[in-house]
This record gives structure tokens, sequence and C-alpha cells, in this order.
């Protein structure tokens, strides 16, 4: 016995309809997709920004700024550290004190002449003794005066040199402080400049995409619109694009979509004929 077999085929054009997509579809997924054109891209470092690492990787500005100031610091300290801050009229200073000395201890002992002489002993054994004793209290009261106007030398080129040692270090803090600074602001600045090339980028590289996907969100939109002419339920269809995609989003995306739509058109066409 014959077995009769009965087709319900769909009206003519949804025939054709089907047909003309198929072809697109096979043409449209047979070349492969160049991903190179909007492949992520990476903005350069601004010229701020190199500039930045160089002066923090430059000896003296960045790295070791502080040395300088701390080695000029260590010649301010020590037993010699006062030398350099002593004043080169001191010793003027002291010879012409010592003289005026040296002047008023040569009228003491004209005095002394003067008291023998009036008295008698000029020449004596006591006005001897006088002269010896006056001599002995202003050598020494001259020592003294010199030692003390050594010392006072010494105080204060040493306090000038202390104040000097602080400078030194305060000025090794301070000026790595400063290139900081300016290294920070380098860095900020062509860090906005990296970020603005960077969104220029990618938006180049949205473009590209939206570009390149353009042919299979029409193959897709068109397969959802005769899947619903053929079934007469509305057709619903999802863009295959999202704002800001990454590229491994829409190679995925791409995978997924295409795979289904190639299944939904297989599982009409078995669903279209029956025994």
């Amino acid at each position: 016995m014959a077995t009769q077999t009965i087709q319900n085929l769909p009206p003519q054009y949804v025939q054709d309809l089907q047909q003309d997509y198929g072809t697109q579809l096979v043409a449209t997924t047979a070349a492969p997709l160049d991903t190179s054109q909007f492949a992520p891209q990476v903005a350069g470092q601004d010229q701020a920004q190199q500039d930045a690492y160089t002066m923090a990787t430059t000896q003296g500005q960045g790295i070791g700024a502080f040395q300088p100031y701390i080695t000029q610091a260590g010649a301010y300290s020590g037993p010699q550290g006062y030398k350099g801050f002593m004043s080169p009229y001191q010793q003027d200073v002291i010879d012409a004190t010592l003289s005026e000395y040296d002047t008023q201890a040569a009228s003491g002992l004209q005095g002394i002449a003067d008291m023998a002489t009036r008295s008698g002993n000029l020449g004596g054994g006591r006005e001897g003794v006088m002269r010896a004793q006056y001599q002995n209290k202003s050598d020494m009261n001259r020592a003294l005066l010199q030692s003390g106007l050594l010392q006072q030398g010494f105080t204060q080129a040493n306090q000038l040199a202390n104040q000097a040692f602080g400078q030194q270090q305060a000025l090794a803090q301070q000026v790595p402080q400063l290139y900081g600074a300016d290294i920070g602001t380098l860095g900020s600045a062509g860090a906005a400049q990296q970020a603005q090339a960077q969104a220029v980028l990618d938006a180049q590289t949205n473009a590209a995409q939206l570009e390149a996907y353009a042919p299979y969100e029409q193959l897709g939109y068109l397969g959802s619109g005769i899947a619903s002419i053929a079934s007469g339920m509305p057709g619903q269809y999802q863009s295959m694009v999202t704002p800001n995609p990454t590229p491994l989003q829409n190679a995925l995306g791409i995978a997924s979509v295409g795979g289904g739509l190639l299944g939904n058109y297989g599982d009409y066409l078995r669903g279209s004929g029956q025994r």
C-alpha cells in the first residue's frame, strides 16, 4: 500500500523570503569577520607623563635630590665646621684691641716711673717690684682679653655653622618635596590627556564595531521578521550591540545570535512538513 505524504507549505512569498534569507545568511557568514579593526587600543603616554618620569628618574631632580644638601650640611658639622664662618676681620680686630691695650699698659708703667721719681726711688728695688707686679698682671689681663676675643669669634662662627647646618637639612627635605610636586603635577596633567586620548580611541573602536556588525544586525532583524510572518506571531528581535561593548563580548554575541538564527531556521524547516 502506497504511503501518501502531505506537506503544509508556507505561502510562496514566505518561501521566497526564506530562500533569500538563507542566501544572505550564507554569504554574510562565509567570510570571517575582521576583528582587527576594532581590536583594543591603549593610548600612549602623554609628553607630560614622560617628562614626569624623566624628572623622577633623573639624579638630583627626583632620585637623590636631597644629596647635595646633606653633603653640604656635613661640611658644617664636626670640629672643623666653624672655620668657614670665622670673620676675615677677626684677627685685625684682635690686633687693634691688643695694640690699644699695650698702649694703655705702657702708660701704667710710665705712671710707676713718675711715682718713683717723685719719691726719690727711681731705679730702686721698690720700683722694680712694682714694675714686675704690674707687668705680670698686665700680661695676664692681655692674655684673658685675647682669649675672650678668640672665644667670641669661635662662638659666633659655631652658631653660624649650626644655623647653616639646619638650613641645609631643611633644604634636603624641601627640595625633594618641590620636585615631587612638579612630578605629581606633570603626571596628573599627562594622565588627563592620556584619558582623553583613550576615550577617543574607545569611541573609534565602538564605531568600528557598529560598522562591522551592521550586516549581522540587519540579517538578524530580517530573520526575525521572516519567522514572525511564517508563524503568524509578532516577532521579537534583540540587538547584538550593547553600549560600549568589549571586543570579547561582541564576538561571543555574534556567535550566540548567529547560532540561534541558524537553529531557529532549521527548526522551522523541520516543522513545516509532516507525514
